[in-house]
């Protein structure tokens, strides 16, 4: 009795950490949009696995059938390009067993897999070999399909499903597998923003004193043609001794940063969009034109969707703080207007951008 609930036990707590790791992959899937600018080399993984085995009378142990397998295992696999990597696997698999010997059975999976990404996305392919030893050894072809989310430019996790067809014998299973995985190689540097310089203002020379016979507020006109008595002291005049006023160019500009594979606005750059919302409560026939831009990893195409996804992200920002939407529009370029063409990682980080800049006139009193 105490082994049959121990077993029981140890069941239910490897489906239910499956379910939660299931449940994990959908939420992240659903939370952000994979981009294709993939790094090549070696990833590391581990991953929890589901194999639905029914192998019925084995001839090696009359009577006894193998049934289902839950598993853990680990993956060491190398990306080549964007469309192509490949892996080997190890799984510690536990079968159950049925027909006139119940209980569970240890089994390990040998493998190697081949992996076509769908246009370089986060879709993909498999086929491959495997070679499960559980009461014998048994060597079967696979085919599959998963999806592989990136959570940093290192960290990805991974779910996938595949059919299994045995070689030495006419067995078909079917398995599912969810994985965590570690691509080593540098990460791309954020750079920093760098202020904006101040515009210069120009100060206008000042007007000679004009002697007069009585000029009460010193403006240099005098009493008898100032038409604007009490002029402040710090202001210029007219011919009239009124305030004189010229028109002045005033700007804001914005620069917002993206991480590798990702559309989502960083914290860090709220308080930049709030000048420009500011800036644009204060002129209110200005509008603004966001620009979205992508680094040159990746296809074109993909890429102009994400820049335009990334310049809709901070159109996004500006209306919510009240912006109305017919003064904003947004556009993608994609890889066309890159800032710097090296092929670095630096690079890179510094082409995945919006950008803007906005341009307006205020009436500004010309100062003595």
């Amino acid at each position: 009795m105490t082994d049959s609930v121990t077993y029981f036990d140890y069941k239910w707590g490897m489906t239910m950490k499956l379910k939660v790791l299931s449940l994990a992959v959908a939420i992240l899937a659903t939370s952000a949009v994979n981009a294709k600018e993939q790094k090549e080399g070696v990833y590391l993984g581990v991953f929890g696995d589901y194999y639905k085995a029914k192998w019925q009378q084995m001839r090696d142990v009359p009577g006894v059938n193998v049934d289902d397998s839950m598993s853990w295992g680990a993956e060491l696999g190398y990306r080549f390009n964007d469309y192509w990597s490949a892996r080997l696997e190890y799984a510690d698999m536990d079968f159950d067993l049925s027909g006139s010997r119940t209980g569970s059975l240890s089994g390990d999976r040998f493998g190697v897999d081949g992996l076509y990404h769908f246009d370089g996305g986060p879709f993909y392919a498999l086929f491959g070999l495997k070679s499960i030893d559980a009461f014998t050894s048994n060597t079967f072809a696979n085919v599959g399909a998963g999806y592989r989310h990136d959570l940093t430019d290192n960290l990805f996790v991974n779910a996938e499903t595949a059919l299994y067809q045995g070689l030495d014998r006419g067995y078909t299973d079917v398995g599912a597998k969810l994985g965590i995985n570690y691509a080593f190689g540098a990460t791309a540097s954020k750079p920093v923003k760098a202020a904006p310089a101040p515009a210069p203002i120009s100060k206008p020379e000042p007007k000679p004193v004009v002697q007069a016979p009585k000029d009460a507020d010193k403006d240099g006109i005098i009493d008898a043609e100032d038409r604007c008595a009490n002029t402040p002291m710090t202001d210029a005049v007219d011919a009239s001794g009124c305030t004189l006023y010229k028109d002045e160019e005033v700007t804001v500009s914005l620069l917002v940063r993206f991480p590798n594979n990702n559309s989502a606005v960083s914290q860090q750059y709220l308080r930049d969009i709030d000048a420009v919302v500011k800036f644009l409560n204060e002129f209110p026939e200005t509008t603004v034109r966001l620009e979205g831009h992508t680094s040159s990893v990746g296809k074109a195409k993909y890429n102009k969707w994400l820049s335009q996804k990334r310049a809709d992200a901070v159109a996004k920002q500006l209306i919510e703080e009240g912006i109305d939407a017919s003064r904003v529009s947004a556009i993608g370029y994609g890889e066309e207007r890159l800032k710097n063409a090296a092929n670095t990682e630096e690079a890179h980080a510094q082409n995945r951008r919006v950008e803007a800049k906005l341009i307006s006139v205020k009436r500004v009193k010309v100062k003595r």
